[in-house]
């Protein structure tokens, strides 16, 4: 479970795109540069959480099988990583992304203590997942969309990781102005149509949206589409 950090020219490479996109959200991530891992345990795991409680919805809705490669972007306390790794089973591999190191450290022990030898953590960045190209067959974005400080640049990436064929599962929270939380709404720079409407002029393809399972978020499946 060792991290895979990315060659130093590809980091330039990165840096240089990420000056020709000005930062969407500047700031929001600066909570996560040094994580009090136990605090966030208790917030992302906790039953009061919607994503916590219908978890296991959740996993089902990404259909996730026997011998994929999954890669779990903003994973922060391995939540779904965990719970992804047992369903793609030994000839499996989930990658669990995050620019947190406390997060992807906790990743490591928890999975060591539970026997989870097909997680690897990979050290994101800002503007990049650092993923290896045609290396995913399912993409898992779970209330970290709005996190994106460079969408435009990472859905590029991001896309590039897929495999052909493959799917991408993003949850957010729904924002709607005058009905959504005020936390939502204040926090969050965007709804659901705009998001979909950025992953489309990525490359992407809506193929299904699954209701009924929250109320704070939706689901959203996406396809790798062929340009």
């Amino acid at each position: 479970m060792n991290r895979w950090l990315a060659p130093a020219g590809w980091l330039l490479l990165v840096f240089s795109v990420e000056a020709q996109e000005a930062s969407v959200k500047p700031g929001i991530n600066d909570p996560f540069r040094k994580s009090d891992v136990k605090a966030f345990v208790e917030r992302f795991e906790g039953e009061s959480r919607e994503i916590f409680e219908k978890r296991e919805a959740i996993a089902k809705a990404c259909q996730i099988k026997p011998g994929m490669t999954v890669a779990d972007i903003g994973a922060g306390t391995g939540l779904f990583t965990r719970m992804f790794a047992r369903e793609v089973g030994p000839k499996g591999q989930v990658f669990a992304v995050d620019i947190a190191r406390e997060f992807l450290e906790h990743i490591e022990k928890t999975s060591r203590d539970q026997r989870l030898a097909n997680i690897k953590t990979i050290l994101g960045a800002d503007a990049s997942p650092r993923l290896k190209e045609n290396s995913a067959d399912l993409v898992f974005i779970c209330d970290t969309y709005y996190h994106f400080e460079y969408p435009r640049i990472m859905l590029k990436d991001i896309r590039a990781a897929m495999r052909p064929g493959g799917k991408l599962v993003l949850i957010d929270f729904i924002r709607i102005p005058g009905t959504s939380r005020a936390w939502i709404v204040d926090h969050l720079r965007a709804g659901q149509e705009v998001v979909e409407a950025e992953l489309i002029a990525a490359g992407f393809r809506k193929v299904s949206e699954t209701k009924g399972v929250l109320k704070e978020n939706y689901i959203v499946v996406f396809e790798k589409a062929e340009k």
